[in-house]
């Protein structure tokens, strides 16, 4: 029998979740603050929305950490051939990058997303933009609306409202509290794939902020004594690193600075040259009357913001004593993270321990969540979107087969 769904959130997750459920024959209302759906996605298309990544599925659910198996429940009913199938279906064909990311073939997000949005309205899902939810007893929601109050009961309800990072886009974390007070174990949100801050001097911060540090290698040791090295880019901002290898990094750093309230990792300046090869470079030209930093220049081909590392985290006495070694492994001690609100994605949020196998709260029945509202976190590379929709699907599954069980002890 037709039963009658309220999703909040419009995004990815929220979207997969409606189109399960008027699929299965429900009738389907989606709620957002918002004007329009999905703002974050757009946004994150602006570089060509990675869509997920074409690595080994072993490897692929390794990337969501201590929470694979948990993700697995839901990723393993939508992978991401699944999800390239299912972007095709929309009419979007898609390929996969260099490093093994997969994107829409045009590299834009908005085709996808008005494709996706017709087809839901073409299938009856019912959209309520401009709706923030302030309240919420059992099945019963309230919302704000303009100037009103509006009041809504549902056979179900279906949470997908996002974590905390961008919350100008709609995911302002501001149902924690609302949650909490139900009883619902949640983690604190945090900031992931994120930057971290440094103790910059000044003249670093006036002379370099902005200025990328290409084609290094970070090495760092985790709690645990794992030792990851990868190379790759960042960016030197006014207020520490940035950008993609570091964010690579994040959840390891955050940990280790929740712990000690300090992590620290070395970078590799040149890591296309080992330090016997750099040694035996740098001895074969004598600095002689150059400056440190005009022979670095003509023997390293370092300057600039890498040269202006060298001189950040080391005295003039240890570059002249051993200056190879201090090339391929300068020192970055961070002492927190970037705002969570400038952060690309968040980690915490609804525990596992809170949710059945098909993410209902223990403490609620039919009241399921999805997507970034729960406690998992993923670096960058496809992995955030694929568990948003992966997430969705399986809560969607799941209120069906809570109505059906409903239906079943009449």
């Amino acid at each position: 029998m037709q039963k009658t769904i309220s999703i909040v959130g419009a995004g990815p997750a929220g979207l997969m979740a409606a189109e399960v459920l008027c699929a299965a024959g429900h009738e389907v209302h989606v709620y957002d603050t918002k004007p329009s759906a999905c703002r974050k996605l757009l946004v994150a298309g602006i570089g060509g929305l990675n869509l997920t990544h074409s690595e080994p599925y072993s490897e692929f659910i390794q990337r969501y950490y201590e929470k694979s198996n948990w993700m697995n429940i839901a990723i393993s009913q939508f992978n991401a051939d699944d999800l390239r199938e299912w972007v095709h279906g929309l009419g979007v064909e898609t390929m996969v990058g260099s490093s093994g990311r997969i994107f829409p073939a045009d590299m834009k997000a908005a085709p996808l997303l008005r494709g996706w949005l017709k087809r839901l309205r073409e299938s009856g899902v019912n959209f309520h933009m401009k709706h923030r939810l302030v309240a919420m007893q059992d099945k019963q929601l309230r919302f704000e609306h303009k100037d009103n109050t509006v009041q809504v009961e549902s056979d179900a309800v279906i949470l997908a409202m996002g974590g905390g990072s961008w919350p100008k886009l709609g995911s302002d974390g501001a149902w924690q509290t609302m949650l909490a007070e139900q009883g619902i174990a949640l983690r604190e949100l945090e900031a992931a794939n994120c930057g971290f801050l440094c103790d910059w001097s000044e003249h670093l911060q006036g002379k370099h902020a902005g200025s990328p540090l290409k084609n290094i290698a970070f090495n760092f040791t985790t709690l645990d004594g794992q030792i990851l090295q990868r190379r790759g880019e960042c960016i030197l901002s006014d207020y520490g690193l940035e950008g993609s290898l570091i964010y690579a990094y994040s959840k390891h750093l955050r940990d280790s600075i929740n712990a000690k309230g300090e992590a620290e990792l070395s970078i590799d300046l040149l890591p296309d040259r080992n330090a016997a090869q750099l040694i035996k470079k740098l001895q074969a030209k004598p600095q002689g009357k150059d400056s440190l930093s005009k022979y670095l220049k003509r023997t390293t081909g370092l300057s600039g913001a890498k040269a202006a590392l060298l001189y950040e985290c080391f005295d003039k006495q240890q570059l002249q004593e051993n200056l190879a070694n201090c090339i391929k492994a300068v020192p970055i001690r961070f002492t927190q993270t970037a705002p969570l609100k400038k952060a690309i994605s968040s980690a915490g949020g609804v525990c596992e321990s809170s949710v059945d196998k098909q993410l209902m709260l223990q403490q609620l029945p039919g009241v399921f969540c999805a997507g970034e509202m729960l406690d998992w976190e993923a670096p960058t590379g496809g992995y955030l979107l694929t568990a948003c929709f992966a997430t969705g699907r399986l809560a969607a599954q799941g209120v069906c087969n809570y109505l059906a069980s409903i239906e079943n002890s009449l």
